[in-house]
């Protein structure tokens, strides 16, 4: 399974940017994703998953109100929408994907797949 994340950029705050993360998987809509970030010098952390169907939402608290993870099945598809962007979302954003029909996950090593990153700079 390949994913590949886009979207990223320069952004100022306040303002909104969408992510997304195709995958070349035939089987994507039986997977369960997620989005997770790692700013310089931190750890990688939990950002949103979504359930393989694409109906169960799940969200860090640092971002729920503000961002939303959708998925696609038909365009093999995920997505980030980030909107009211503050300076401390800086980060390079990672997809993932976890195996088939499995249940959604949190944990950075719960995840099978990743892409290759995607960068957001938020600035004053």
């Amino acid at each position: 399974v390949q994913l590949q994340a886009s979207g990223g950029g320069l952004v100022q705050a306040g303002g909104s940017l969408r992510l997304s993360c195709a995958a070349s998987a035939r089987t994507f809509s039986s997977f369960p994703m997620g989005w997770y970030r790692q700013a310089p010098g931190k750890e990688r952390e939990f950002v949103a998953a979504i359930s393989w169907s694409g109906d169960r939402p799940y969200y860090a608290d640092s971002v729920k109100g503000r961002f939303t993870i959708s998925k696609d099945n038909a365009k093999n598809t995920v997505y980030l929408q980030m909107n009211s962007l503050k300076l401390e979302d800086t980060a390079v954003y990672y997809c993932a994907a976890r195996a088939s029909h499995s249940t959604v996950a949190f944990g950075v090593e719960e995840y099978d797949y990743w892409g290759q990153g995607t960068l957001v700079t938020v600035s004053s």
